[in-house]
């Protein structure tokens, strides 16, 4: 059975021509590139390659990238740098529908005695800016909010926030992990202290990521021992993941475009299909200005875990929220945040789709999720009357 993959939110697929770059320093050129001798040296430059790829992605210099395991990585590395680095200041803020990668660290500082606030969204998942204007102060040391959210695709204001931020002396870090390599995150034009994303949410590796930090900004390594990444990241370089990472970046690069272009389209068609032919059913967040490869879609009175069970029947791949909470069984904190009623936050399905996807994958979903949806709920005990039963 075919593989339909909607779920590129929580990861894509390396790309082949990624894994055909990242195999010679597997089993060929495998030196430490932190070795004086020759062999080590050629990973050393290959590492630089791959640097001056990813910056060119993101519209940094080299000089201010750091190469981690991840966006959780390097969300603990922002956050515990900023508060490192002005321990006078015990206050902390970040939005309330962040990735558990931020939202756990918060809580734990929250712990230690920090005073915490969790900006609240509207109804459409978008960012309460008078709040967040009401809550921020000179005591402040760090505002970390997302580029865009990985349930909803709802795109946040960085620019404005990290303004405010920096305007009380406060530094700005933002998870870009969903936005990075689906739409345009230049640095020079929305002026950030520090950024984080992964290289497997734009097909490239698991287990790589990147933390930018803007030159000239307080900086105290998470991770410490030797010498390398100019002494912001101790640990020997994972060569083949950053060598995957810059080909991955220099790919999203050059195809951006997709995602206007194609993608988003077939998300649109996905979601016409499926709210055309399903009563109650209703698109989650702020559709005028989000991830144009992600939709969020709540099917009133059934729950998400069956329909995306039956749809693994049909090959189908998608999820009920972000990868890393999809073990619980609770309504989704974003949906929670923006206010949906239970009985429809506990029946959505997050589809996120990449450039490869095809208007055939589409139309199959929306062939076979009306009637799926229609079975559910008639043994629903939250519906209306029972017609069918499977």
């Amino acid at each position: 059975m075919k593989i339909i993959y909607f779920d590129n939110n929580a990861t894509t697929r390396t790309l082949p021509e990624v894994l055909k770059a990242m195999e010679p320093y597997f089993t060929e050129s495998y030196a430490n590139a932190s070795s004086m001798h020759s062999f080590g040296g050629e990973n050393k430059k290959a590492i630089e390659n791959a640097r001056r790829q990813v910056a060119a992605l993101i519209g940094a210099n080299p000089s201010e990238l750091i190469f981690t395991s991840g966006g959780t990585e390097g969300d603990s590395t922002a956050i515990y740098s900023a508060t490192n680095s002005y321990p006078q200041k015990k206050h902390i803020i970040t939005s309330a529908v962040e990735h558990a990668a931020v939202l756990e660290v918060f809580k734990l500082f929250a712990s230690k005695g920090y005073k915490v606030d969790f900006i609240g969204v509207d109804q459409y998942g978008r960012f309460d800016m008078e709040s967040y204007k009401k809550f921020i102060d000179d005591q402040t040391a760090l505002v970390s909010v997302m580029w865009a959210n990985s349930e909803t695709g709802t795109i946040f204001p960085i620019a404005e926030i990290a303004k405010i931020a920096h305007e009380h002396g406060a530094l700005m870090h933002t998870d870009a992990v969903q936005a990075v390599g689906k739409i345009e995150v230049d640095v020079k034009k929305v002026d950030v202290d520090m950024l984080s994303f992964s290289a497997h949410k734009f097909h490239g590796p698991k287990g790589m990521g990147c933390l930018y930090v803007k030159q000239g900004t307080r900086f105290l390594p998470f991770m410490v021992g030797g010498h390398q990444e100019h002494l912001r990241r101790a640990g020997t370089e994972n060569v083949p993941g950053i060598v995957g990472l810059g080909k991955a970046a220099e790919i999203a690069k050059e195809t951006l475009h997709l995602y206007k272009e194609k993608v988003a389209p077939l998300r649109d068609m996905l979601e016409q299909g499926l709210t055309s032919k399903i009563k109650d059913a209703k698109v989650n967040g702020d559709i005028s200005n989000r991830l144009p490869n992600t939709s969020n879609i709540s099917f009133g009175y059934i729950e998400g875990e069956s329909i995306l069970m039956f749809l693994n029947e049909h090959g189908v791949c998608a999820s009920s929220g972000s990868a890393c909470t999809s073990d619980s069984l609770e309504p989704s904190h974003v949906l929670r945040a923006m206010g949906v009623p239970f009985q429809f936050a506990h029946g959505s399905i997050r589809f996120s789709l990449n450039k490869y996807n095809t208007k055939e994958e589409v139309e199959l979903v929306i062939s076979v999720l009306p009637e799926i949806v229609e079975n559910l709920r008639a043994i629903s005990p939250f519906h209306g009357p029972k017609t069918s039963v499977f």
